[in-house]
């Protein structure tokens, strides 16, 4: 698909930080669960950092098949691996923590905000008038819901809309 904007690694950690981190919120707050926006604020920002040595893959090709999926994951790995190399000894620990997120508590809001990321650009390009993310935008709804998150619920129930407005019609002065 032709992107009408596109969108860097930079761009995208961003977003994905932000809502990882209002995904926590709702899951502390509203449902009273166990969750730290700050941590997961913090893992959202580095995990995509192993494209910044193997590039990104498009998700149809990705997860084409399980072997292609396990071969880049492998990729990623050592590629996350290599990044981490390159800090002082004395840092490496820290960053581990939020470049390896396999065994990260936050992993479940990371991958969700990962998916809402996508599910908003697919919006931001229906409204530029990119009709060719329609069918991607009902898919990455449809996997939104069948996570059987309530925090995500939540977030498409309460705030999604705005993301379908201009900015026009965002302004709170008129």
């Amino acid at each position: 698909m032709r992107n009408s904007d596109r969108e860097n690694v930079q761009e995208h950690s961003h977003m994905v930080a932000v809502l990882a981190h209002a995904l926590a919120v709702i899951r502390r707050d509203v449902y009273k669960k166990e969750a730290d926006p700050n941590a997961a604020a913090s893992v959202a920002l580095f995990h995509d950092a192993p494209e910044i040595l193997t590039g990104d893959m498009p998700t149809p090709v990705k997860y084409f098949n399980p072997d292609i999926q396990a071969a880049y994951k492998q990729v990623e790995k050592i590629a996350g691996q290599r990044l981490i190399s390159t800090l002082p000894e004395i840092m490496q620990e820290e960053y581990t923590s939020l470049i390896d997120d396999e065994n990260n508590p936050q992993r479940d809001i990371i991958k969700a905000a990962d998916k809402l990321a996508a599910y908003i650009k697919c919006l931001e390009e229906l409204r530029a008038g990119n009709e060719e993310f329609r069918s991607a935008a009902i898919q990455t709804r449809n996997k939104l819901y069948s996570l059987k998150m309530p925090e995500v619920d939540y977030f498409l129930e309460h705030f999604i809309s705005a993301f379908e407005l201009t900015l026009d019609e965002l302004n709170l002065n008129d």
